[in-house]
């Protein structure tokens, strides 16, 4: 399994092209364990007011292209927000 940058790496360069095992370990690793974990589904708590939450999905190994950009946009927030302290 690739390391936690150079998975953030290929998210960046091709969101199509993620595992989803490497998704949830970039998503375990920021935002801890996944507090629901169904079949197909694993939601991720994440801390911030509103809706906060992310939901990434199996579709037959690899990750979803739009649930791989709205993780590394809640990366982006949690590393902003964590300069801003």
């Amino acid at each position: 399994m690739a390391s936690i940058d150079e998975v953030l790496s290929g998210m960046q360069r091709n969101p199509a092209g993620v595992r989803f095992r490497d998704l949830c370990k970039i998503c375990d690793h920021y935002f801890g364990k996944a507090r629901i974990s169904a079949t197909s589904h694993q939601v991720y708590r994440i801390p911030w007011a509103g809706d906060p939450r992310v939901n990434i999905q199996n579709a037959r190994g690899q990750a979803k292209a739009y649930q791989d950009r709205q993780v590394l946009w809640a990366i982006r927030r949690l590393e902003s927000d964590g300069k801003d302290s």
